[in-house]
C-alpha cells in the first residue's frame, strides 16, 4: 500500500482499530498507524495533510 491507497489503508485501519472514531484522530496518530501498516511501503516524507484527509474520509465513509 501507498499513500494514495486511502480506501484500502481505511479498511485496514478499521480491521487494526474498531474502538476508534476516525473523526477524533489527530494526524499524527493517524501517520504513525498507517506507517505501522503490514504491507504499507512507503515512509513519512511522502506524507501530507492532503493524504491524511483522504485517508480519513474514507475511514469515515466505510465507518457509517
Amino acid at each position: 500500500m501507498k499513500w494514495t491507497d486511502s480506501l484500502d489503508i481505511a479498511l485496514a485501519l478499521i480491521d487494526r482499530h474498531p474502538e476508534v472514531d476516525p473523526t477524533r484522530i489527530n494526524f499524527v496518530d493517524l501517520m504513525n498507524w498507517v506507517l505501522a501498516l503490514p504491507g504499507f511501503e512507503e515512509d513519512a516524507t511522502h506524507c501530507g495533510e492532503k493524504k491524511l484527509e483522504a485517508i480519513q474520509q474514507a475511514w469515515m465513509d466505510e465507518a457509517e
